[in-house]
């Protein structure tokens, strides 16, 4: 009833953490125009949003996620699409508040010492809220179409390891430098490369993980940062969003971050889960 709280919705709000985040990927893929695409990046900070992605796709990729895997439909037709970096670097003067990024970058496009110039950059121009998402590339049309090397599976993560560290390192010689220590982003649970990966380089581990399976691996990536030398608890846990109950367990498991992606039709986008998830945190 209005104005009554009842004994489970008191105790989770006691035992969430004191900054819960929403974070939301607006896909360009399939827009109808540029500038309805900027409108929904304005229009997201305006409802409340924490974190406004975008994504780092040459073409719209028409996939299903399955058990947190892409799956490719048989048809990939072209349709509207912009590239997120260019992008990116106006949003740093078109919001004020939510930090912005890419869900993710692919390390492939871009020389990497370029590509923590670019990172820097933006940074400054947003005032340092640059998220700085990486990923190996995954969509195989981005690199054919664009004549990249797609490879193989083990090639592209022994590149993105080496990104990793050639990125790492050229923050940290860049000037002016950025304005914070910019918080990178690595997504996926893969326990043999990218689990390990994250223990190393991430700032924020971002999966897609049923609530069990997070558990499980969520364990083993906390041994991984300890072998690292790293404290676990320096590591901001991002999951995918799903409903109000779902998310309750993630956070009473130290999620801090939950996203949504919003995908564009011939109207626009639509707000409606965006709005759910802020109504959530701020219960």
């Amino acid at each position: 009833m209005p104005g009554t709280s009842s004994t489970t919705d008191i105790a989770t709000a006691e035992s969430r953490p004191d900054r819960v985040r929403i974070g939301v990927q607006l896909w360009p893929g399939g827009t109808p125009d540029y500038a309805t695409w900027r409108r929904a990046v304005q229009h997201a900070e305006e409802l409340g949003a924490d974190a406004v992605f975008g994504y780092d796709h040459l073409h719209k990729p028409f996939v299903d996620i399955v058990d947190g895997v892409p799956k490719l439909h048989e048809v990939q037709e072209d349709v509207n699409n912009f590239e997120g970096w260019t992008a990116l670097a106006t949003w740093g003067e078109i919001t004020s508040r939510a930090e912005i990024g890419l869900l993710v970058s692919a390390v492939a496009f871009r020389n990497p010492d370029l590509l923590a110039d670019m990172a820097r950059t933006v940074d400054h121009i947003s005032n340092g809220r640059l998220i700085l998402g990486l990923g190996t590339g995954w969509y195989q049309k981005d690199f054919e179409v664009y004549q990249y090397d797609f490879g193989t599976t083990k090639s592209r993560f022994d590149h993105f390891e080496e990104s990793l560290e050639r990125i790492t390192n050229r923050l940290q010689q860049l000037t002016p430098a950025p304005v914070r220590d910019i918080p990178i982003l690595i997504g996926g649970g893969g326990e043999r490369r990218t689990l390990p990966i994250v223990a190393r380089y991430a700032d924020i581990w971002h999966s897609f993980e049923p609530i069990e399976e997070f558990r499980r691996k969520n364990e083993l990536l906390k041994g991984l940062v300890e072998e690292a030398g790293r404290d676990e608890a320096t590591i901001e846990r991002g999951v995918d969003w799903t409903d109000e109950a779902t998310s309750d367990a993630f956070v009473a498991e130290g999620v801090t971050l939950f996203t949504t992606e919003i995908h564009p039709d011939e109207n626009g986008y639509n707000f409606s889960e965006l709005e759910k998830m802020l109504a959530w945190r701020d219960r």
